[in-house]
């Protein structure tokens, strides 16, 4: 699932289409692994993927091979911690069939070592099964002379050499002799052993470390750091991960500057006259509107309602859905005159339902952009930012991960629309994030009361491309859809929930009447 269009930006770095076209690159074959590595790891020369046990290390390592023995390259995985049926059998897991081109050695401890009375006193056994092992693996490489080499795992080597000053000796040794053969390798370590260790570090050239994390609910979250790669412009910081029967998926963290692409800005309408008017004119392209209101009040309504004018203008819309079920959706929008499951099955809008609790931020992120690069749709409702906020371990990266999305969406030329709700019904609410500064406008609901019925009210509270209109007007919903009346100009006080009358007739009284 590579998108379309996936850049590098302008520091130097290349599309997601042309990573195969750069020089000295042995790519893993995971795209988003290879792009935030600038096209894969540079050839002939020694990495370290690290992290703990059920991070992803080996699927990385199966992947890199696979990758290698499709350009045709030779290729060898040396286990020494997993027997080499164990290593076919998480690759059948995926799928995958490791077939001639990738020669699996499987280097354990012969049988002698377990025999206590072929064991010798006048030597550390250590010494003579770390020079064995040393032994056996180049004689592996002598023998099959790879382009691409698995050595997995370095604890056990760190635990025969015992001291960190052999260790160190040891790694340097295999490293000199790979370099003889321009081999790219690839060392795993699953940090069992002495974590503060930072030998290998130094000596490679490149280091990924793989980490999981376990939120108190939910599936569990992995993501991936590159600690170091020498000479090459990587992309920093953590990328979610996940790991799907077909191998390991890596999300690069979004960098909206690196995305730009031109396009005529103008005006959307919803369709609603008294909508545009109040928005003065209509929503720009390219810019973020927030829905903000309490629960009830007809925020996916009036999203919707924005969606359903872009299909009707001829282009398509995306709807991701957090909080809501789709039949119960589908059917209560049914209900107000809007058919979105006609439109789904006609391929006019893009519905999914979002799980927060199993969805991380960055594959988010991802789905969204595959939307916009594949599909070509210009209008995103996300309903609603409350569940999208469940889906981050901290609240300060929910703003974060919002800004890029937006800053990239509005580069697109996309018109998004976002949800929150609000605690509370009436009076004095608060919002449990607040992204009222992100957003380029800003529309608020609210409940007031009048004359013993309990009635809704829409105000824009800010509009940066433009001039609104700054009066409030009360809206329904009925099986009609939304209905917007005119502005409320003899009441004050109806965003705090309870109007004060201060005008010489009471239209709201007439109507009870009536």
């Amino acid at each position: 699932m590579v998108p379309h269009g996936f850049s590098y930006g302008d520091e130097g770095r290349v599309t997601m289409n042309s990573l195969e076209k750069v020089e000295g690159r042995a790519k893993i074959g995971i795209w988003g692994l290879d792009d935030i590595l600038s096209g894969g790891l540079s050839r002939g020369h020694l990495f370290l993927v690290e992290g703990a046990p059920g991070t992803g290390k080996t699927t990385i390592a199966l992947q890199f091979l696979m990758e290698g023995a499709r350009a045709g390259e030779k290729c060898l995985y040396i286990t020494l911690s997993e027997t080499e049926r164990e290593l076919r059998d998480g690759a059948a897991s995926h799928g995958w069939v490791l077939g001639d081109e990738i020669e699996v050695f499987e280097l354990l401890p012969p049988e002698s070592l377990l025999d206590s009375e072929q064991q010798q006193s006048l030597l550390y056994s250590s010494d003579l099964e770390l020079g064995e092992t040393t032994k056996q693996i180049f004689e592996a490489v002598e023998r099959t002379k790879p382009n691409r080499v698995v050595l997995d795992s370095l604890s056990e080597i760190r635990l025969l050499a015992q001291s960190s000053l052999r260790y160190r000796r040891q790694i340097l040794a295999i490293k000199h002799y790979f370099a003889k053969f321009n081999t790219t390798v690839m060392l795993l370590d699953d940090l069992t052993a002495e974590l503060a260790d930072k030998t290998v570090h130094s000596v490679a050239h490149g280091v990924l470390r793989l980490e999981e994390l376990a939120p108190s609910y939910g599936a569990e979250r992995r993501r991936v750091r590159i600690i170091k790669y020498r000479g090459v412009k990587f992309r920093g910081g953590y990328h979610d991960v996940t790991i799907t029967t077909g191998g390991l998926n890596v999300f690069p963290r979004l960098v909206a500057s690196e995305h730009r692409t031109e396009f005529t800005r103008g005006r959307l309408t919803s369709g609603i006259a008294e909508l545009d008017q109040l928005l003065g004119g209509g929503i720009d392209k390219g810019s973020s509107t927030l829905v903000l209101g309490p629960a009830g009040t007809g925020k996916s309504l009036v999203s919707i309602v924005f969606a359903v004018a872009a299909i009707a203008r001829g282009e398509k819309a995306a709807l991701f859905v957090f909080d809501e079920e789709l039949g119960l959706l589908f059917s209560r929008m049914k209900g107000l005159g809007i058919d979105l499951e006609g439109l789904r099955h006609a391929g006019k809008l893009f519905v999914e339902q979002v799980d927060a609790a199993e969805l991380s931020p960055g594959e988010f992120a991802h789905r969204v952009r595959s939307r916009v690069d594949d599909d070509a749709i210009k209008t995103v409702v996300i309903d609603s930012l409350n569940g999208y906020q469940a889906a981050m371990p901290e609240e300060n990266s929910l703003i974060l991960h919002v800004h890029e999305l937006l800053q990239y969406l509005n580069r697109q030329g996309a018109a998004t629309f976002m949800t929150v709700a609000q605690h509370g019904l009436v009076g004095d609410m608060k919002a449990p994030v607040d992204v009222t500064y992100l957003a380029d406008t800003v529309i608020l609901l609210r409940y007031f009361e009048a004359v013993g019925s309990v009635r809704r009210a829409i105000s824009i509270i800010k509009k940066r491309t433009g001039a609104h209109e700054s009066t409030i007007r009360e809206y329904r919903i009925d099986n009609r859809g939304l209905t917007i009346g005119a502005p409320l100009v003899e009441f004050q006080g109806v965003l705090r929930g309870v109007p004060l009358y201060v005008g010489p007739n009471n239209p709201l009284l007439e109507e009870q009447r009536q």
